[in-house]
């Protein structure tokens, strides 16, 4: 697809919609970089204008002129992704939701609530938790991350394992088509077999479908209780192993995190916090349970003893105080943080059935031993969600650029293999978009194709993602 510029006069009709103040152009370069860039690697892309619009009508006009135009838009959230979805690859408009960012409702009635996609995670979390409620999707970016953004990637975290990830929360979108139209795609209801679900179509969409106005979520009430235990284990293997056994026991933590230690210890350094380890001490294993009778919660803790106590663990530190726990969710939340500021790196999404994660991380050590590669490996274990962190440490720019690549490729073959694919919560985007068809068919990806072209018939909505 060739796409047109914008043209003075096209630029001036935004304005006419957004306004001059809410408007970004090239020539501000202070105030246009935070938009060239979001977690992903060190890329950089320069789209020609920034938007910031207030609501679904204002998106409409300009959807509707970029698709006349031939003008492509990327929809951005708090560009916290890890997939490169949020760049500007084409150019064009970058359409930022930083302005829609009001809770609208909270019906406490219903255990319902309708937000716009510029709220903070975070923050909406803490909103429904002062009304005894729970919106439990918890990515490690809760505190910048927008909630349009999440629905866009179906965004998980730790307490995916217990609660799920975003996708089950989400009840209705109201939704700016590419040729402008608005609409909702369902409705406010538990349960909807009215028709295909367009809902979950736009959830994990990667704003290539459309752009994001509102969202109904389902809420849960919320859990007032919690234990929080940091595992050491002397394998890596052996933590890998333990996630299976644990639920094999009839336990379902509300968090089940795996760090191995180079992780830990870069961690504690970049955040500041001691945790004492020793020499033969090689992955941890963060254990929640939550609930509302903490008797029940220590007779769930035995349970899991029982289990660690099959395995050579070492002394097992359980939080007795919020600011011990505070800690250990700090030190996992940061991980991804510190080994960015150690290293040019690559992390790989990678997701397996959890009883298949100890070959996953033994394949993953196999296939860097052979393409000279290290990896530091963190994540959702409990829903055999890990991340590997590929750091270029003291490879060469040949290897890096050409040689790791196969790596990565040997890595998502594993992955199929095991019954798993080569994303669990960050999407395609654009850095994995050359290996998508290691997990999706020729059949599976004219479907999706297909749909693309419904929605948005002149591929001006975030284009060169995904596919």
């Amino acid at each position: 697809m060739k796409f047109n510029k914008i043209s003075p006069e096209l630029a001036e009709i935004f304005a006419s919609i957004v306004g001059h103040d809410h408007m970004v152009l090239p020539a501000d370069l202070e105030g246009m970089e935070r938009y060239t860039h979001d977690e992903t690697e060190d890329l950089r892309y320069h789209p020609e204008v920034v938007l910031k619009p207030k609501n679904a009508e204002e998106i409409s006009r300009i959807m509707r002129l970029c698709h006349e135009n031939l003008i492509p838009v990327t929809p951005r959230g708090a560009g916290t992704g890890l997939s490169g979805g949020a760049l500007a690859v084409h150019g064009g408009v970058v359409l930022s939701m930083e302005r829609l960012n009001a809770i609208i409702d909270i019906d406490e009635r219903n255990l319902q609530a309708t937000v716009e996609p510029g709220v903070i995670t975070q923050v909406f979390q803490e909103a429904v938790i002062a009304k005894g409620l729970f919106y439990p999707p918890d990515p490690s970016s809760r505190g910048s991350s927008q909630l349009g953004g999440n629905l866009s990637e179906s965004s998980g975290g730790p307490r995916a394992v217990k609660y799920g990830v975003t996708k089950d929360y989400v009840l209705n979108v109201e939704v700016v088509l590419p040729t402008g139209e608005i609409t909702w795609t369902g409705a406010n209801v538990l349960k909807n077999a009215t028709g295909y679900n367009l809902t979950q179509l736009m959830v994990g969409s990667e704003g290539t479908l459309g752009v994001i106005t509102k969202i109904v979520f389902k809420l849960i009430p919320y859990p007032t209780q919690n234990l929080v235990m940091l595992v050491p284990f002397r394998k890596e293997e052996e933590a890998a192993a333990a996630v299976a056994r644990i639920f094999m026991a009839g336990i379902v933590p509300s968090a089940l995190e795996f760090m191995e230690r180079e992780a830990i210890e870069w961690t504690c350094r970049y955040v500041g916090l001691e945790m004492p380890m020793s020499a033969d001490e090689r992955a941890h294993l963060l254990i929640e349970l939550d609930g509302n009778d903490m008797d029940l919660l220590y007779k769930d803790a035995e349970r899991v003893y029982e289990v660690l106590e099959t395995f050579d663990v070492g002394d097992i530190l359980v939080a007795d105080t919020e600011k011990q726990k505070e800690d250990l969710w700090r030190l996992r939340r940061n991980v991804g943080h510190a080994v960015k500021s150690n290293s040019i790196y690559k992390e790989e999404d990678t997701v397996v059935p959890r009883a298949e994660l100890p070959v996953l991380l033994r394949g993953v050590k196999e296939i860097g031993a052979r393409y000279n590669f290290k990896s530091v490996c963190y994540g959702h274990a409990g829903d055999g969600n890990l991340h590997i962190n590929i750091v270029k440490g003291d490879m060469s720019d040949d290897d890096w650029n050409n040689k790791l690549p196969e790596g990565i490729k040997e890595i998502f073959r594993l992955c199929v293999s095991l019954g798993g694919t080569i994303s669990g919560e960050h999407g395609i985007g654009l850095v994995q978009r050359p290996y998508i068809g290691i997990a999706l068919s020729e059949v599976q990806l004219r479907l999706m194709q297909g749909i693309k072209q419904l929605f948005d018939p002149n591929g001006i909505l975030n284009p060169g993602k995904i596919f």
